[in-house]
Order: C-alpha cells, then sequence, then structure tokens
C-alpha cells in the first residue's frame, strides 16, 4: 500500500498559508504504517459558493482517490474516522496499529537521537517497534512509539515495552505523552501537593497566564498572573528593588511578589530581553527566571535562549514552566 498527497489552493503555491494540512496526513499515514512518496501542491481557481464534502473515488486497478476538505478540523476527522480504516480495509492488513508520544524539553534533536541510538538499532533487528523524532518548536521535541501487532492488545504491549525503555534513558526531559502540555504538567504536580500558583511576568507578556489558563480545571490551581512589563510597574506593584530589571535578583523578586500578591503557595517569574536591540547593556535572548517556594526558598537563573523577539517569548514561557516542573519533582 502506498499513497500519494495532493494539496489543492493557490493561496499554497503563493505562499499566503503553510500546508500544514499535508504534514498532518502525512504523520497519520505514517503512524499507521501506509507509505507515502510524494506530496504535492497545484493552484485552483475555488467555487466561492461551493461546498467542501468528503468523497472517495474508486479510478480502477485498486486505485482509490479520497477528497477531503481544507478546514483542518474537518479534514482531520473525515481521515481519522474514514480514510485511515478504508486504506487498512483495501490493503489487507488484519494486524492493529498504537502509537504513543514522549513529549521532551531540554535538549536538542541531535542529541535526543544520540541518546537513543542504540535503541534504533535494537528496534531494527526485533522489528517490533519504531521510533520517530517530530520537532514540535515551543511544545518541544516528540519521540513517537509507532508498533504493529496481530492484536492491538500486543501492539500495545510492545509500545509500553519500549516506553520503558526510553524513559529509563531520557529521564526527566520526558514532561508528557501524547496531548499533554508542560503546563498540564505544571498544575497536575501543584494540585497533588495541594499547592497554588502566582505568576509574574515581564519578557513573556501574559503568555505564561495564557497557557496555564488554557488547561481544563487550572481554576484549582492558578491564581493569576501580574503583566509587569514596565519597569515602574514592576517597582509599584511588585515591590521591586533591584537595580537592574534583567537580572536574577530582580526574578527572586518579582517571584517572591507573585506569592505575596496573589496569595499563592508558589511564585514564578520572568524578566528578560526578547529584542530587536539590548537592553542596558544585557544581549538580546538573555532571560532570568525566578522560583519562590512555600519554606521561604528562592531560587533565580539566567539563561540564553535563540531566535527572534517571538521565539525567545515562547521559549521562555515553557522553559519556566519546565525548571518549575524540576524542582517540584525533587522536592520531598
Amino acid at each position: 500500500m502506498r499513497c500519494e498527497v495532493l494539496a489543492i489552493g493557490t493561496e499554497l503555491l503563493l505562499g499566503q498559508i503553510v500546508d500544514t494540512n499535508s504534514a498532518w496526513i502525512g504523520e497519520q499515514l505514517a503512524a499507521s504504517g501506509i507509505d507515502s512518496y510524494e506530496h504535492r501542491v497545484i493552484g485552483d481557481n475555488p467555487n466561492p459558493l461551493g461546498t467542501a464534502p468528503g468523497l472517495c473515488c474508486p479510478v480502477g486497478d485498486g486505485k482509490v482517490v479520497y477528497a477531503v476538505p481544507g478546514v483542518p478540523y474537518e479534514m482531520q476527522e473525515m481521515v481519522r474516522a474514514q480514510v485511515i480504516p478504508d486504506l487498512l480495509r483495501r490493503s489487507g492488513e488484519v494486524s492493529a496499529i498504537v502509537s504513543k508520544s514522549l513529549k521532551t524539553w531540554g535538549t536538542s534533536e541531535s542529541a535526543l537521537a544520540e541518546m537513543v541510538a542504540h535503541r534504533l538499532d535494537a528496534l531494527d533487528a526485533s522489528g517490533h517497534a519504531t521510533i520517530a523524532f517530530l520537532a514540535r518548536g515551543i511544545e518541544g521535541l516528540v519521540v513517537r512509539i509507532t508498533a504493529k501487532g496481530e492484536t492491538e492488545e500486543i501492539a500495545r504491549g510492545y509500545v509500553e515495552d519500549e516506553e520503558r525503555e526510553l524513559r529509563a534513558i531520557l529521564g526527566e526531559l520526558v514532561f508528557g505523552v501524547d496531548d499533554e502540555t508542560m503546563e498540564h504538567a505544571v498544575l497536575t504536580r501543584l494540585k497533588a501537593r495541594g499547592w497554588t500558583l502566582g505568576v509574574a511576568e515581564s519578557v513573556t507578556g501574559g503568555l505564561i497566564g495564557a497557557r496555564i489558563a488554557n488547561v481544563a480545571g487550572a481554576s484549582e490551581t492558578f491564581r493569576g498572573t501580574i503583566g509587569a512589563y514596565a519597569t515602574e510597574v514592576k517597582r509599584k506593584v511588585l515591590g521591586v528593588t533591584a537595580e537592574l530589571v534583567v537580572s536574577e535578583e530582580c526574578a527572586g523578586q518579582m517571584a517572591e511578589a507573585a506569592r505575596r500578591v496573589l496569595d499563592a503557595d508558589v511564585g514564578i517569574a520572568v524578566t528578560g530581553v526578547a529584542g530587536p536591540t539590548e537592553q542596558d547593556g544585557v544581549a538580546v535572548g538573555t532571560v532570568c527566571f525566578g522560583i519562590a517556594l512555600p519554606d521561604g526558598t528562592v531560587e533565580a537563573v539566567t539563561t540564553r535562549l535563540p531566535g527572534d523577539r517571538e521565539r525567545i517569548r515562547q521559549f521562555s514561557t515553557i522553559s519556566l514552566l519546565s525548571l518549575l516542573r524540576q524542582r517540584l519533582d525533587v522536592l520531598p
């Protein structure tokens, strides 16, 4: 069984939108053990009053064309519920395919691949499962395990066996599975301890609070976020006295203030320079994180993040949440 993906839309050719649909379909085909050898994009000149139904069109000699809508959520539902099952039926496969994604943060793709290289060799020899690496930007690096078996139970067993092997290697780099996010991992750990969380943000300008609030049930743990972007807000609202507002001293004071002002058990904070130019002699990409714990302990660290303004702000968000996750994991 082999498939080709054809995306239709002049806007794709002109670069007005990115063809994320073909990438998603390619992933689903690979996860189902179906080979995809070619992706193409062609233009069209689209009926504005038309509809976008899903079509299954046999074209002879065992070939079939599937047409699905361009709206992602419509396309994804049709591919999952109709296209993939039909392809597997046509291929004569009686096996089941199971996948699980381990989400990681804190290392590069090349370093990750090097860490698990011997597992790739072992899986090549056994043929029980495969490993794929997927770069997800601000969501981290995903290690996806896929296995095929005569039954779903057998395939799931192969996946679980490999998951144990990978977790033993990757350790705290793994923060979640499948759709779990870093903020979900943090809130789960805080809730288990009965602790609440307050946030003070400068360089991220509210991104941390927005991501945390997006988790269902966040209100049980999340007290709120203070967007202290301007220096005078840091001083008047948070009581920051540090001379340099991009410094570990400032980040620590902001974290303490997040605890105090928001009446939270744990306070976290971030301050930094996203660019496009340096600030007070501090280089672009310099970011300071602060964590204030219930016992009065305050920790602050500095890092240097790559990328443009938006990437620095996004990386700051997940990096601070990851730092808190790691600290919560080692606390008694």
